[in-house]
């Protein structure tokens, strides 16, 4: 007999609970880090990438702030599954574009190189022998509207932090449908 029909439903349902959880996170999770896919480096330099797309002001949080790479992180496990390598790629381009030309990671140089280097890849200005299976471009169309995404999007899919930008926008927050029905 099979060591699982000695189960009851109650240990079954908890046995097959902790599976999909452990199978899942094994799934999209690196070993140490705090990511479900990026690493650790590719995360600090997505989020100096959409720090200049959403940059903080007086009043307002810029992307970083906002969550939105943890948005996008984890939106990479979910629909965005299939951009994981081009995100991968893109984020490792960016690196090897931002050395050759300043000698230093991306999220290391100042405000203003960042945005030249942005601005070049919005305009597929990159060398591409750096920018392999995914085009400067490319990878800038991509990030962007996932930037504005986790920045304007609802809190629950993990980015606008506290409502950062609706509360910039002067939004209150919209209530979910059938959240506050009337049960008479």
């Amino acid at each position: 007999m099979a060591w699982y029909r000695n189960l009851s439903r109650r240990e079954f349902i908890k046995t097959a609970a902790a599976a999909a959880v452990l199978s899942g996170a094994a799934a999209c999770t690196g070993s140490r880090s705090p990511w479900r896919f990026l690493k650790v480096e590719e995360a600090r330099t997505l989020a100096a990438m959409c720090d200049r797309i959403i940059p903080p002001d007086a009043d307002s949080p810029g992307a970083e702030w906002a969550s939105v790479v943890n948005y996008i992180d984890i939106q990479l496990c979910g629909p965005f599954q299939y951009l994981q390598d081009k995100y991968r790629d893109g984020i490792a381009s960016l690196e090897r574009t931002s050395q050759k030309q300043f000698g230093k990671a991306f999220a290391a140089l100042e405000d203003a190189q960042q945005t030249q280097m942005l601005a070049a890849l919005e305009k597929n200005d990159a060398p591409k022998e750096l920018w392999t299976s995914v085009s400067a471009g490319e990878f800038f169309e991509m990030v962007l509207p996932h930037t504005m995404q986790g920045y304007y999007g609802d809190p629950r899919h993990g980015g606008n932090r506290e409502r950062a930008s609706w509360k910039m926008l002067g939004l209150p927050y919209p209530p979910v449908r059938g959240r506050f029905r009337n049960e008479s």
